[in-house]
């Protein structure tokens, strides 16, 4: 694919659009607190041993996420383009147009599978509000009927046109306004639940797993979950940095945005930690059961609480909150890259992509339910976009970023802002510690290494 000077445009994609500084923090915060931490977080914690795995992520946060985190606004910011066009943008060979690419259709594949259990929790929240989650006790039943059926077809809709109806009002009047009154909501919500969880019966236990550490369950294979949730947490490698970098304002310190968006990621999937431990260890639920600890073994917990059709609904409004912020960041991605390429008005690519990642998803979300007999080798079709999106193109776009910023840029040091020392550290954490543990990352989940 050739681009020509005029693809090139800084200005033809999203024309005067921009974050103000809270709005940007508060966006990247949305993107990164998805399902990541409200859902995956608490389990991959629990089947790697509580509070020594959190300390292990807080460490992997900080020599690989905050890093890249870095790397990626700023390549968005001097660029100030699309994902597809940002390394060219920044001072790149027109050769890592491959890499931009790969930025563009990573989030594609995510939001064709993410919708689907965006679905999930609105129908959750929904049932949990009207009580009809409790009519049946069969939890597991009513999760795989559910998932068996048409509904989840409906529910993928309803997700995608909430999605497309806010990317579609632009940046400021959209993305920000709508990540300004959800974020903080979502931390009452996640502080309502916490003490809720925190003052059931027995739930000093689960309080005692998740902050007490016990580093004889470290293995080397908990470094590793531990390395790519960092990485995945911060929604790195998927172009989303690096098209809302394209939107910061030149004056903002990418060095204490970054900061602030780590430390956003980080106090959400604590406090998810302190929602989810009590309340299992309080009901006698095993902390490791995976995804169905949140659909199945919850709300039968939820459903032996006083008032527990109420703090269910708020629970699974807050899930479906941390989707949809992830979401509208999705989405945005491929929406920049369209309106560049094409000339598209926003309107136009927010509902053509919008249609086409939903037609994408289709064959994910039947897959699970209605004809599980489509797989692609043992994998259902949702499995195996999950498995390719998640464990190789999201690694293998963060390597390409620490390898652009870490040898290639030559403009790193004035793009960065960062002070002479700083960005000494900040180039040899990309050149030396990042690349080889991001390859480790992307050997491990790709399945060519097993420890």
């Amino acid at each position: 694919m050739n681009f020509s000077k005029s693809d090139l445009d800084p200005n033809r994609a999203g024309k005067g659009e921009r974050f103000s500084r809270a709005g940007f923090i508060l966006a990247a915060i949305g993107s990164s607190v998805g399902l990541g931490n409200m859902w995956k977080f608490p389990y991959i914690t629990g089947e790697n041993g509580g509070a020594a795995f959190f300390l292990l992520f807080i460490i992997c946060l900080l020599l690989i996420g905050l890093p890249v985190l870095l790397a990626e606004l700023a390549i968005g910011r001097s660029g100030r383009g699309s994902a597809a066009t940002a390394f060219i943008k920044a001072g790149g060979h027109k050769g890592w147009l491959a890499a931009g690419l790969l930025q563009v259709l990573t989030p594609f594949i995510i939001l064709s599978f993410y919708v689907i259990i965006a679905g999930w929790t609105l129908h959750y929240a929904v049932t949990s509000f009207s009580g009809t989650l409790f009519h049946n006790a069969d939890y597991a039943g009513q999760f795989n009927n559910f998932v068996g059926g048409y509904m989840p077809i409906v529910w993928q809709l309803i997700s995608v046109l909430i999605t497309g109806w806010i990317v579609a009002k632009g940046v400021s009047n959209g993305i920000e306004k709508f990540n300004k009154i959800l974020i903080p909501s979502m931390l009452v919500l996640l502080i309502v639940l916490m003490i809720r969880a925190v003052t059931l019966p027995g739930s000093g236990a689960g309080v005692s797993f998740f902050l007490n550490p016990d580093f004889s369950q470290l293995t080397t294979e908990s470094a590793l979950v531990a390395l790519g949730h960092a990485f995945f947490s911060l929604s790195l490698g998927m172009g989303i940095l690096i098209t809302y970098g394209s939107y910061m304002d030149k004056s903002q310190s990418l060095g204490a945005a970054t900061m602030a968006v780590g430390a956003g990621d980080l106090i959400y999937a604590f406090i998810a930690g302190l929602i989810i431990f009590p309340t299992t260890f309080s009901f006698g639920i095993a902390p490791d059961q995976g995804p169905s600890l949140i659909f199945i073994a919850l709300p039968a917990a939820f459903s032996a609480m006083p008032l527990g059709s109420l703090f269910a609904g708020l629970f699974f409004v807050l899930l479906a909150i941390a989707a949809l912020t992830s979401s509208v960041s999705l989405l945005e991605v491929p929406v920049k890259y369209f309106m560049e390429r094409l000339s598209w008005s926003r309107n136009r690519a927010v509902w053509v992509v919008s249609l086409a990642i939903f037609i994408v998803g289709l064959p994910s979300v039947l897959s699970l339910g209605l004809f599980p007999e489509w797989k692609i080798g043992s994998m259902s079709v949702f499995d195996w976009l999950d498995f390719v999106a998640s464990n190789v193109f999201l690694p293998v776009g963060g390597l390409l970023v620490t390898i652009f910023a870490g040898y290639f840029w030559k403009t790193a040091a004035e793009a960065s802002g960062l002070s002479s020392g700083w960005f000494r550290i900040w180039l040899f954490m990309l050149r030396y510690i990042a690349p080889i543990l991001v390859l480790l990352v992307l050997l491990h989940t790709s399945g060519i290494i097993r420890f």
